[in-house]
């Protein structure tokens, strides 16, 4: 890969995680620590998975 599409990849999933980061602190009740980091790891897993899954769409 090139640098342009891996910072392109990285902004995707950064993109991403953002977006998903944001929704569980408005989804949880009580926001503590190990509410940060378990939001924060299961919105980078998911940000991975998202942005794997739109590259795999738009190879066919």
């Amino acid at each position: 890969m090139n640098p342009r599409t891996t910072l392109l990849t990285v902004a995707e999933a950064l993109a991403w995680w953002i977006a998903l980061a944001a929704l569980w602190l408005v989804l949880i009740s009580t926001v503590d620590t190990l509410e940060r980091v378990v939001g924060a790891s299961a919105a980078a897993v998911a940000a991975v998975a998202a942005t794997a899954a739109r590259r795999v769409v738009t190879a066919r």
